[in-house]
Order: structure tokens, then sequence, then C-alpha cells
């Protein structure tokens, strides 16, 4: 929804879903794994003249233990696509960009685009970006507030609840095939 949103509020032809590869921040409890991951973001890119998936990260992972960071994936990306880039994410994320690697490089290789997700204030997004003298380059994207991300989606599934309006019909199906997210659950 997110891409879709952001496609439309900020203008953009086309947006490129990029999986993580290794990421060095969190460890996410019963993570599928990099192939899963991609896996699923192809599926909701399936048929879409709009999403477009780039497994950059899932590759640069596979050739290194090392974790991947943003900066690497915008430089590659920088090199290869003609178009100004927009790094799209939610206010809880951008609150925390000061603590990345290279924000400043990240900032200059592209624009942030912005949305507001329930409990995560914009204002705390905008005060990060003031403190890099950066405010110039955020896009708020407007979103309708539903609640959903990929850490309820993946309790709703440990809980055996449905999932199957929160996420592409074919993301659903390959979640309950695989028994992804569902350690100690029969599917």
């Amino acid at each position: 929804m997110l891409a879709h949103e952001a496609a439309f509020g900020l203008g953009l032809e086309r947006v490129v879903l990029v999986p993580t590869g290794r990421a060095p921040h969190k460890v996410i409890a019963e993570d599928p794994g990099a192939r899963a991951r991609y896996e699923m973001a192809a599926l909701t890119a399936d048929g879409s003249d709009l999403l477009h998936v780039d497994s950059i990260e899932i590759d640069a992972a596979a050739k290194s233990d090392a974790p991947t960071y943003t900066v690497d994936t915008l430089r590659a990306l920088a090199r290869v696509e003609d178009a100004d880039l927009v790094l799209i994410m939610g206010a809880d994320i951008a609150a925390t960009f000061e603590s990345w690697r290279a924000p400043g490089e990240i900032l200059e290789l592209a624009r942030l685009g912005v949305a507001g997700r329930p409990g995560a204030a914009l204002d705390e997004a905008e005060a990060a970006l003031e403190r890099l003298r950066a405010r110039d380059r955020l896009d708020l994207v407007a979103m309708p507030e539903i609640g959903v991300s990929s850490t309820r989606i993946r309790r709703r599934v440990a809980e055996g609840g449905p999932i199957s309006h929160l996420v592409p019909k074919a993301v659903a199906e390959l979640i309950a095939a695989r028994g992804l997210y569902r350690e100690g659950v029969r599917v």
C-alpha cells in the first residue's frame, strides 16, 4: 500500500521493492530467509506496471557475511537508474535515520518519502532530518492509517489469525503453504 500511495502522492512512475539482504540493525524472529522475502515481494509486484523487485541486497548478502546497508544499495541503483531516487519508508523508521550508515550520503543520493504510521509521529522523523539539516530532502506521503506492519502480519500468522486482508492473496498463500512465521503450528 505504501508503494502505491507514495507513487500517487509523489508522482513516481516506478517503485522498486528491495527485500533486505541482511539487516544491520535488527534481527527478525522467525525470518523466513532472503529468498522467501524476495518471493513475497515478487508476488506482490506480479502483474503491476508500477512495482518492480530488485534482488540487489540479497545478492550482496549472498556474496558476503556482512550486513547490507541502504547507502550501498542507493549507490548501486544510482549507477544504473536514470531517475531521481526516492527512498520510501514509514515515519517510525525515518525517526531513526540519524543512526544509519552515512545518512548524509543517502540524502545526496535520494530524497526521502516518509509516511505516517499509527504510533509513529511524523514530528520525530521531521526532527531527525532537521538535525541533519536536510528537511528540504523530505517529502511526506499521505497514507490512510490502517495499522499494517510486517511485525503485525508475522504476529497474526504466529497466532493463527487471518492475514488475507493485509497482504496480497498470493503472498498469504505462500506464507500458509510454507508455514512461514508459524513455529510449532501445523499448516
